[in-house]
């Protein structure tokens, strides 16, 4: 290793690191109150991006550093909503480009350590487990592309012991709540911060919500926001008119004629095997009949209903696709196609929770003490999970882009370097700038990926290795120049 620093060990003047000059973009204008604290936290986001973990121990190694990111993550001085607004923020400042931006919304849960049920969390999962944890919806930009582009929006909140009722009891309580009163509260707030952060900068949304949203005040609040949704149906609804027009969606849908076919790259899952499934689509505008059980009042909203299924490639012992979606994209001027597509960039917010959770970031490690303080540092993971997926995506997407799109001129030197040093014989390297999609390749072999037995192209664990092994060669690299300056 010697001769590798030795052959970049040049005089150069100093280099901001790409996670520096990443962090910076990403939290560099947080409204923190003191420009000190500002500047601590793209350091700590930094170090968090080289280094991610859920433990604080496992990302700063000296005891100053770790004491000074303890120090600051569980400091009330540090507001949860400045940090939160200026993610979002610097997030739809890059969403400008795209004619629409896919804005996928789902919900999770971070189940934490908190054995004596001490800390300020909440109940996760059903009442028997005695889980503790945090719940969260996030809203995710994801370009035209398919390529992750940031976090727009998160709402947490600590669900209360569940206390022991039927399931007519359940019911009954559930009916007799106003929505500020239901967690359907959380999901309306995500959505409306994520359009404020849209609306700021003039950009177009186009929210992507599973089956959990269809509900009255989502498909409401969605529409009130002037933005384009796509809702996953899961209540055959009442449309027409009503009286003795009564009719329901499926039976609309089903009436119809197909009008087209195209072919889906369906990636896998749990429980979904990956394919190209060939897809038949059926549409039909309805007025939805919305009844707020509460107060039996009934509102109405007029929109199109996409139904699509897999015909002819499901695997044998899996449910062949199916959704029907509700949009207020006019199907008359846009393809219907082009609402299932934009519906499956859904799946990379599932992506995106799997490499938060368990895929690199491994934030339900965490063991601070207090809601705010996880809320805290459990946003910076978030932000760095979504360059990890980011770098992923575009390898697959933009395979000519160059890499220096995405990683500064001295992290291209070292990993040009490394590589060099573990390429087999037969391969040969780029005359110049190598592209992303290589740039990524390499990071993910030195983050240990073994190619075609893997299973697949790099994934998110590999990748996020690999980008802490070429941070500490470029630390290296850093250190031998400004020693020989």
């Amino acid at each position: 290793m010697g001769e590798f620093f030795s052959a970049l060990a040049r005089p150069a003047s100093m280099h901001r690191s790409e996670t520096e000059a990443w962090a910076l973009d990403q939290f560099g204008k947080a409204a923190l109150g003191d420009a000190r604290r500002t500047a601590r936290l793209v350091e700590v986001a930094a170090r968090a991006a080289e280094r991610p973990s859920g433990k604080l121990s496992e990302v700063f190694e000296s005891a100053r550093e770790l004491d000074a990111a303890y120090d600051f993550v569980e400091r009330e001085q540090t507001k949860v909503q400045a940090l939160q607004s200026a993610v979002g923020k610097a997030t739809a400042e890059r969403c400008t480009g795209d004619l629409y931006v896919s804005v996928p919304v789902d919900g999770s849960s971070l189940q934490l350590t908190d054995a004596a049920g001490e800390k300020d969390f909440g109940s996760i999962g059903t009442a028997d487990r005695g889980a503790r944890g945090l719940k969260v919806i996030s809203a995710l930009a994801v370009g035209a592309d398919g390529v992750p582009i940031g976090l727009l929006a998160q709402t947490w909140w600590a669900r209360p012991v569940p206390v022991p009722r039927s399931a007519k009891e359940r019911r009954r309580l559930r009916t007799r709540k106003r929505v500020d009163e239901k967690e359907t509260r959380h999901w309306l707030e995500t959505i409306e911060q994520a359009a404020e952060q849209l609306n700021a900068v003039g950009a177009r949304g186009w929210f992507q919500l599973d089956r959990e949203a269809d509900a009255w005040p989502t498909l409401l609040t969605l529409e009130v926001t002037g933005h384009r949704f796509t809702v996953r149906s899961a209540w055959d609804r009442l449309v027409g008119a009503g009286g003795h027009d009564k009719q329901y969606l499926r039976a609309r849908l089903a009436a119809t004629k197909p009008i087209g076919t195209f072919d889906l790259d369906v990636p896998a899952s749990s429980g979904r095997s990956a394919r190209r499934a060939h897809m038949v689509m059926h549409a039909a505008q309805a007025t939805l009949q919305l009844r707020d059980r509460r107060t039996d009042r009934m509102r109405r909203l007029t929109i199109y209903a996409v139904w699509v299924y897999e015909q002819g490639t499901t695997p044998c012992g899996e449910k062949p696709l199916e959704w029907r979606l509700l949009t207020n994209a006019p199907i008359v001027t846009s393809d219907a196609r082009i609402v299932v597509l934009g519906y499956s960039s859904r799946w990379r917010i599932e992506e995106f929770h799997k490499t938060w959770k368990t895929g690199g970031c491994n934030v339900e490690m965490l063991q601070l003490r207090s809601r705010n303080a996880v809320i805290r540092w459990a946003t910076i993971l978030a932000v760095v999970a979504t360059r990890i997926e980011r770098l992923k995506r575009l390898a697959r997407a933009e395979v000519q882009r160059p890499a220096t799109d995405e990683l500064t001129e001295i992290e291209v030197e070292v990993l040009i370097a490394l590589k060099r040093r573990r390429k087999k014989r037969t391969e040969r390297m780029p005359d110049g700038m190598p592209t992303i999609a290589q740039a990524v390749g390499w990071i993910a072999d030195i983050g240990g990926y073994t190619g075609k037995s893997s299973g697949g192209p790099p994934g998110a664990i590999t990748i996020g290795r690999g980008l802490e092994r070429l941070r500490q060669a470029v630390e290296g690299v850093l250190a031998m120049r400004g020693a020989s300056e």
